[in-house]
């Protein structure tokens, strides 16, 4: 589109709001246009109107007030506390003058909103500010206070960005969508450092930017951004699936790179995202291994950040749409669906997905508009993948633990900070309640209690069940007494010193670093002791040695190489991962909905991705191939 076309849509947004309207400017902004108007009635009260405009053409509008009609912000304050209801527990009020919008943070936000929206109307009515309404995180947690910060202090640099995309996204094309295709980058054929690169006659794309955490050498352990497809120059956006390192590791780098354009993702993943890549380089850091960037690469990554809902559709580039989707994986996790050209191919990524409702998630999504490829991960792509209900996995750790309790030992559970610690909480929680087992602490340590405290600030994306108990029943299983934070290295020492049994969760979920391994040192040579994995334990992690059966292991202690004797027990239980195994990736493919022409694996090791691809091309006649990293393949 041209600046002609920006005049046009101007003259149709005038002549279809009310003529009290008095638009004062229209401008791109990202995917959007922003319409400016000196009534701010219109903005609550002609939704309709605006849909109707969006729909005709497709675009996302936007209504704000006109700057000279926003009331002084400190009367604003006073407004809001005047309109909103004390029983909201507003924590927090601040302004993005930028936007036009009052961010105000609550404890019950939906008190702020009011029936069917009509709080948050009187407000832009009385105002002119169009509130946008935060939770306030029954746990404190440190790194949504980072990220608000962030975002707080620099809306006139994400207000230029958007700008500047806006005028990229809406111009024309200038060449036929006659051709589409992907490069892998890494994650093909191995679990890690996934990357890939969407290419159009119009568009670079790149689909997660990972690490691979437990490489032994950095050439295996980062994308190959050195490809010849690949010119950061000509990046027009990444999309992140979802905030596990081996999917966004890598993200920091683009912007020390010299990227300076948009990363798309649910909010939960940039707030989970900003908490592992931190942590991922204070780790290197004591480990003096320094990774090629640094903490205020982080911090541009999250000024850089657009974030969209579940079923939000947004252009991010001139001829790609995309839509993201439940993944059911981890918080957040979403399948990007991405409209090419003006219907000419549509491809959806997955991402790591879990096709089965846990305590946590939903399912992931089996229906999108179209989708003639689709690129799926193959963790448990083999046929001998068959894992046991999520059940059956519960009842099985309760009866470990029961055991190990009873003989006065404690449980080590090494698991990733997002996901599955948040699932077992919920497991523990209900059990312990019900006296199913024995009532003993249950220690949170590393990343687990912040990844936690942002679980529960976006309880929408959780599960029905889970926001029921939580929003009708009053009880937030999170919250509980059961468990307690951890937080320094006495702490740990006197929790294996006490002879009291115990139940410890901590990172990481590989034994590849982290205060999991300081636990495993102190607790794998008595045979009280239980250790439990309920992750995937790459090749080459000090987990995967320990799943196969070393007895002796040396490893790093006080500065001296050790030998430690393995006697606490071993125990390996299936059922509680996010990925789908066999038989739920095979049924995944049974019902997408439409049927793809072309399916690519991805996430697995060789055997694995070959085996998922050959058993879906044989079961439901659809093409598919296995790609190997660095290789292009045309998808359309």
């Amino acid at each position: 589109m041209t600046s002609e076309s920006l005049d046009e849509i101007k003259k149709i947004i005038v002549s279809e709001l009310p003529k009290d309207a008095n638009v004062s400017k229209v401008e791109y902004e990202g995917p959007a246009v922003v319409a400016y108007t000196k009534n701010p009635q219109i903005i609550t009260e002609h939704g309709d109107t605006v849909r109707k405009l969006a729909k005709d053409l497709r675009k996302r509008i936007i209504i704000r007030s006109d700057k000279s009609v926003l009331v002084d912000p400190e009367k604003t304050i006073d407004k809001v506390h005047e309109i909103v209801p004390e029983g909201a527990e507003i924590t927090d009020i601040y302004f993005d003058t930028v936007t036009r919008e009052v961010v105000i943070t609550a404890k019950k936000p939906g008190l702020v909103i009011g029936k069917y929206g009509a709080t948050s109307r009187n407000i832009v009515k009385n105002t002119g500010w169009a509130p946008k309404i935060l939770r306030t995180p029954p746990i404190s947690s440190e790194i949504i206070g980072k990220v608000r910060h962030v975002l707080k202090n620099n809306t006139k640099e994400r207000k230029k960005l958007l700008l500047n995309l806006g005028q990229k996204i809406h111009q024309m094309g200038k060449h036929p969508n006659d051709w589409a295709r992907v490069t892998s980058m890494g994650g093909f054929k191995e679990v890690g450092r996934s990357s890939m690169l969407l290419q159009t006659p119009n568009s670079r794309v790149l689909l997660d930017c990972g690490v691979n955490v437990a490489a032994s050498d950095n050439k295996n352990a980062f994308p190959y951004l050195n490809v010849p497809e690949f010119s950061i120059e000509d990046l027009d956006a990444v999309i992140i699936s979802h905030a596990h390192l081996d999917h966004c590791g890598f993200v920091p780098y683009l912007y020390h790179y010299g990227y300076d354009g948009p990363i798309y993702c649910t909010t939960p993943t940039r707030d989970l995202m900003t908490l592992l890549q931190l942590d991922h380089i204070d780790i290197a850091q004591r480990e003096d291994n320094p990774l090629p960037f640094n903490r205020k690469h982080v911090q541009q990554a999250i000024k850089n950040t657009i974030t969209l809902d579940y079923g939000e559709v947004t252009d991010i580039s001139p001829d790609i749409r995309l839509t993201l989707h439940n993944a059911g994986h981890i918080l957040g996790s979403a399948m990007s669906h991405m409209h090419i050209g003006d219907g000419v191919h549509n491809l959806v990524y997955t991402g790591d997905f879990k096709y089965e409702r846990s305590r946590l998630l939903e399912p992931a999504t089996t229906r999108f508009p179209r989708s003639e490829t689709v690129i799926m991960e193959s963790t448990y792509g083999g046929r001998e993948d068959v894992q046991p209900s999520r059940n059956s996995a519960e009842k099985e750790m309760m009866k470990t633990i029961y055991k190990t309790l009873k003989r006065g030992g404690k449980v080590l559970v090494p698991v990733f900070a997002v996901g599955r610690a948040q699932e077992l909480m919920v497991v523990l929680e209900e059990y312990m309640r019900h006296g199913m087992i024995d009532e003993v602490p249950i220690y949170i340590d590393g990343m687990i209690w912040e990844a936690t405290a942002i679980h529960t600030a976006r309880p929408e994306y959780l599960s029905k069940d889970l926001r029921d108990q939580i929003f009708h029943m009053g009880r937030n299983p999170f919250i509980s007494d059961m468990f307690k934070k951890v937080q320094n290295h006495d702490q740990r020492k006197d929790i294996v010193e006490s002879p009291e049994p115990a139940i410890i969760l901590s990172t990481s979920g590989m034994l590849t670093g982290g205060n999991s391994v300081e636990y495993f040192k102190w607790l794998c040579e008595d045979e009280k002791n239980t250790l439990i994995f309920v992750g995937y334990q790459s090749e080459g992690s000090l987990g995967r040695r320990v799943q196969k059966g070393w007895k002796e292991i040396p490893l790093e202690d006080d500065g001296k190489k050790k030998v430690f004797n393995i006697k606490m027990q071993i125990k390996t239980i299936n059922g509680f991962s996010g990925h789908s195994n066999r038989r739920q990736l095979m049924d995944y493919v049974k019902r997408l909905n439409p049927r793809p022409d072309l399916i690519l694996t991805c996430h697995g090791d060789p055997y694995k991705a070959v085996d998922l691809a050959s058993s879906v091309h044989r079961s439901y006649k659809i093409d598919t191939k296995t790609p190997t990293n660095l290789d292009s393949v045309r998808i359309q």
